[in-house]
Formats: C-alpha cells, sequence, structure tokens
C-alpha cells in the first residue's frame, strides 16, 4: 500500500514538474531602414526642423527598453551611410573622424546593422572604415567576396534574449551591379536572395538550432529589376519559397509594410518595413512558450510606429552637439547666388529651368553633345539668393559620378521614349491625364504619386524635340534638331552626359529602352569623374559665382491645346496647386 501510495504521488506531481520548467518569454524586436542620415531634428538641406530621426527613436527606445529589460533586440537595415548632408561631411570631408552613421549605431546599442545599396555607393574606403567603427556586427550574407568565395561580412548574428535564441540574417538586394560602377564594389559579387536565404537558413538551424530566425533584407517586397537570375525585390518570395523564416524585416522600397504571408510549408511569416527617413519604427513582439529546449508555443506580431512627432531625447542631442555644430558651419558656406527661384515640380511639365540647370552643368563639365538627367528630387526647391554648400543637396541628391558616353542617335531617342513612357500618359481624350498617375502611391517617397519612380523621368538638353502625347508607348518624341539648329542623325554617334547611375542601366532606360546589352555598357564610357557628379556642380557654381537659370525650351509636350489645360489639372492633383 505505502508502495502504491509513493506511486501515486509521483505521478501526480509530474504535471507540476512539468509546469515548474515551463517558461513564457516576451521579447521586443525593433528595425529602422532606410535612414539616409536622418539623425537628428535638424534637415541640414533645408535649414529648418525635421520630423522623426534617430534623436526620436531614442525615446521610443528608452521605453520600450525599460517596458522590457534584457529582452529588446534592435536591428538596423541599410541605407544610413547617405542623405544628408551629415552624411558626405564625414564620408568625404573629414573622413579621419569615427563616421557619425558608426557613431550613431554604437550610441544606441543596436544589436546589427545590414548593409543597403546606398551604403556600398560611398565606396570601399568609406564603407569598409564605417563597418570596421559599428560595435554591432555588419551583415551581409549574399555579399560575396570573390577572392575566397565566402561572405565579405558576417553572414548572420546570434542575440540571445532571456534564454530565447534569435538568429538574425542579413541580406542585400543582389541589383547593386546595376546601378553601381564595379570600382565602388571591387571584389565582390552579389548573390540571388532566394537560393543564399535556403542555403544559410540551413546551416543556422543545423549550426546554431536558434528557436527564432529573422531575415534582415535590404530588398523590397516585390517588382524591381528582374534581370541575370535574380530579382532586385525579393524578400515576399523568400518569406513564400524558403522556410524557416519566422519574420522578414525589409527596407530599401521606401513603403510601409506590415503582413503575414504563408509559405510553403502552410507557416506564417510575418513581413515587416518601416518605410524611410526614421519617420517609423517596425516594432515586433515574439512571445514564446518553452518547456526545457522545446517550444511549445510561438506568436509573433508586427506594428509600424510612427515616431515623426514623439519627444526628442534630449541626451541625445547633447551627446552630438559637436558634431551637429560643426555640419552646420559647414553647410552653411556660401559658394554663389541666384536671381531666381526654381523647382523640381516644373520638371515634370516641361522644360525647367532646375533640371536645365543641371542638364547645363552636365555639359559645360563634360563638353558633351547631349545631356540627359532626371529630377532627383521630387519636390525640391533652389530658392533666390545665396546659394549654400546644403542648396546643393537639393540641387542634385545622390552621390553620382558624371559620366561621358558614346550613344547613337537612335540609341538617345529610345532612351527618352522609354523614359517618357514612364511618366506620361496617352490621352485618348482633352479630359485624360496627361501624368501617369497611381493614386496607391501618394504616399511612396519614390514614387509620390506617379506610377513609376521619378528618378527615372529623364529628359534632355543639347537637343530639340516634341514629346506627343496622343501617340503610343514607343512613339512620342520626335527629335528635331540638335539646339543650335543642325541636323539630328539617328545613325550618328553622339557624346552623352549622364549620371553613374544611368550610365551603369540603373532604370534599364538604357538596356530595356536604348537595347543596349548590360555588359556593353562600360565600353561605351568614354570618360568618368574622379569624384561624385555634386563635387564638380559646386565647383562650377563656384566658378560661375553668379547664376541666372532659365529654362532653355528644347522640349515640350503636344499637342498644346488638350496638354496644357491637363499638366494645370495633373499638377493641382500631385502638388495641390
Amino acid at each position: 500500500m505505502r508502495k502504491t501510495a509513493l506511486l501515486l504521488v509521483l505521478f501526480l506531481s509530474i504535471p507540476i514538474i512539468m509546469q515548474a520548467k515551463k517558461q513564457t518569454v516576451t521579447l521586443r524586436i525593433l528595425e529602422t531602414s532606410d535612414v539616409h542620415g536622418c539623425f537628428f531634428p535638424w534637415d541640414f538641406i533645408n535649414k529648418r526642423p525635421m520630423k522623426g530621426t534617430l534623436a526620436r527613436l531614442s525615446t521610443y527606445l528608452n521605453n520600450v527598453r525599460s517596458e522590457n529589460p534584457d529582452g529588446v533586440i534592435l536591428l538596423e537595415n541599410g541605407d544610413i551611410l547617405q542623405g544628408q548632408p551629415i552624411n558626405y561631411y564625414y564620408n568625404y570631408i573629414s573622413p579621419e573622424k569615427t563616421n557619425i552613421a558608426a557613431q550613431c549605431i554604437n550610441y544606441l546599442k543596436y544589436d546589427a546593422q545590414n548593409w543597403g545599396n546606398h551604403d556600398t555607393e560611398t565606396g570601399h574606403p568609406c564603407y569598409d572604415k564605417w563597418g570596421k567603427e559599428i560595435l554591432a556586427p555588419v551583415l551581409g550574407a549574399n555579399v560575396i567576396d570573390r577572392k575566397t568565395g565566402k561572405p565579405y561580412l558576417k553572414p548572420y548574428t546570434i542575440i540571445e534574449r532571456k534564454g530565447i535564441k534569435v538568429a538574425v540574417i542579413g541580406m542585400i538586394t543582389p541589383a547593386v551591379p546595376n546601378w553601381l560602377a564595379e570600382n565602388l564594389w571591387s571584389g565582390l559579387s552579389f548573390e540571388d536572395m532566394v537560393a543564399s536565404s535556403r542555403k544559410w537558413v540551413e546551416t543556422v538551424r543545423k549550426e546554431e538550432k536558434p528557436d527564432i530566425i529573422i531575415g534582415l533584407f535590404h530588398a523590397g517586397l516585390s517588382g524591381g529589376i528582374s534581370a541575370n537570375g535574380y530579382d532586385e525585390d525579393a524578400s515576399e518570395r523568400v518569406a513564400k519559397e524558403v522556410p524557416g523564416f519566422d519574420a522578414i524585416l525589409f527596407g530599401h522600397d521606401h513603403r510601409v509594410y506590415n503582413n503575414k504571408i504563408v509559405n510553403c510549408e502552410n507557416k506564417e511569416v510575418l513581413l515587416c518595413n518601416p518605410a524611410s527617413n526614421a519617420q517609423n519604427v517596425v516594432d515586433v513582439t515574439i512571445t514564446i512558450t518553452k518547456s526545457g529546449k522545446k517550444i511549445i508555443s510561438k506568436t509573433i506580431d508586427g506594428k509600424i510606429v510612427d515616431i515623426r512627432n514623439m519627444d526628442v531625447d534630449n541626451k541625445f542631442m547633447a551627446h552630438f552637439t559637436k558634431d551637429i555644430e560643426d555640419v552646420k558651419e559647414w553647410a552653411d558656406r556660401k559658394i554663389g547666388t541666384t536671381d531666381t527661384t526654381i523647382t523640381t515640380r516644373d520638371s515634370f511639365f516641361g522644360s525647367s529651368a532646375f533640371t536645365d540647370l543641371v542638364h547645363n552643368l552636365q555639359l559645360s563639365i563634360t563638353g558633351a553633345d547631349i545631356s540627359l538627367t532626371a529630377p532627383l528630387t521630387f519636390n525640391a526647391t533652389l530658392a533666390k539668393g545665396d546659394i549654400t554648400v546644403a542648396d546643393m543637396f537639393n540641387l542634385y541628391k545622390f552621390e553620382n559620378q558624371l559620366y561621358t558616353m558614346k550613344l547613337s542617335g537612335e540609341e538617345i531617342r529610345k532612351h527618352l521614349e522609354m523614359s517618357y513612357d514612364l511618366w506620361v500618359n496617352t490621352m485618348k481624350s482633352p479630359d485624360d491625364h496627361i501624368m501617369l498617375l497611381d493614386n496607391a502611391s501618394g504616399n511612396d517617397n519614390q514614387r509620390s504619386g506617379f506610377k513609376n519612380m521619378t528618378f527615372n523621368f529623364d529628359s534632355a538638353a543639347g537637343i530639340i524635340y516634341t514629346v506627343d502625347v496622343t501617340k503610343p508607348n514607343g512613339s512620342k518624341v520626335n527629335i528635331i534638331s540638335m539646339a543650335d539648329g543642325s541636323p539630328f542623325d539617328e545613325k550618328k554617334i553622339y557624346k552623352v552626359a549622364v549620371n553613374s547611375y544611368r550610365g551603369n542601366g540603373g532604370g534599364e532606360l538604357l538596356t530595356l529602352g536604348a537595347g543596349i546589352p548590360k555588359e556593353k555598357l562600360d565600353e561605351r564610357i568614354i570618360a568618368r569623374t574622379e569624384h561624385d557628379q555634386r563635387w564638380y556642380l559646386m565647383k562650377e557654381i563656384e566658378r560661375l559665382g553668379y547664376i541666372s537659370p532659365k529654362a532653355n525650351n528644347n522640349w515640350k509636350f503636344i499637342p498644346e491645346e488638350w496638354a496644357k489645360p491637363a499638366i494645370e489639372r495633373d499638377r493641382k492633383i500631385i502638388f495641390g496647386e
């Protein structure tokens, strides 16, 4: 009887013992992406306060860390090295100092830093130094060192919080070679994200046995360039096709996203994107119940938190006071004067003083026959009066080089045909839209109400032409002559000034549009600048001292009786004017 009673007691105690081994843990994972230099609540370009920024993220982060001590993971997803003058200052003007992007990452105690395409654009001397200055691991599983065949960066990192093992696998869009000159990424190659994800999920599962696997991808949800066996934006494809990920935190396409999809094993995968400029932060809550090493239950939910109007962390600001003052002094230096206010708003509706200023400077700097360029910022203004260093970041947003290329007249026309087809509707009646609009893209920082990316809306200088908005795609552009009235010949080879993004195949205007094979673009380049294009534009304005920008009026939309009223209507829709 005693033996039976003892066995009964032991049997009844098993659930209590088992229950004692159970542990429920809640983790929070925060992600920023495409910060683009928005560290402090001051817009160095436009000399005014800025919403969002890492200074407000710091406030939110402090609150979350206090709510969940030792249970927070902070991830940064790339494109942090370019965007504001403060980036340029630390990248190129005072590179001997610890990069401000590394300083911010270290101050906020990020747990991992992923690599972005605009980080790559700064070149080896800048991003290699920055990577060494960051205390957290810099990730990039599909960035391959061609000498060794192994990842150039750390493929993944393991982060442990409250007994939970989290693996973070970092990747970048493999489309980098389509946009950037090879000298910027020399010695590297970029693997397809789906194939690379399969390999590294298998490796991580086998070698690390994590409780959670997170993808940290600097690549958009879907779409973009599809060429040479890879997709530019493959985050959704990886989530669907590669089992093992619990969540994929992505970026690159600057679009807010928070959704769950079902993968090929019928399991849910969370996908989140905070968009850009540190105006939002992804906040993922993971609740795990374990019994010993076995996971009994796991829930993962994400939200996008708007931090645009949150309180600024004054301690964060105090820490960086000297850095901010130094950059303001440099950025506010006068380099010239302009007698008129110009804006990129005009660039979408015809020949404009803003875009033509860039065109004319490109022609002057290179000695080319023809210039091609787009409004790189959707709604930028260069105000009448003094021009400062900071104003140059409105005039020219990116650190592209300036190329001179050999293109035939036919290739130039086809390039422009594709550009205007991305930009302009085919009007069937006088009441139609003249612009190719998309209501869903109004809050998209790269399309802003247009169907396609505005930085691919190339116009030309050096030629006189019309764009007939009643004609079908591929037949809108009619090149009448060179700017001096001499004949334009489709069989003749011309010297053409373009930025390096375009010259390397960016936007596919030279490849899909002009019909030049991607691998043949390099041999078309006659000359390329040593410094970035903004540097030369600034030097040219300094040399001139005084500028009076005016539209070249070398092209227009026709028929004008349809185009002019349609422009007024669409301008009001896009800009509220």
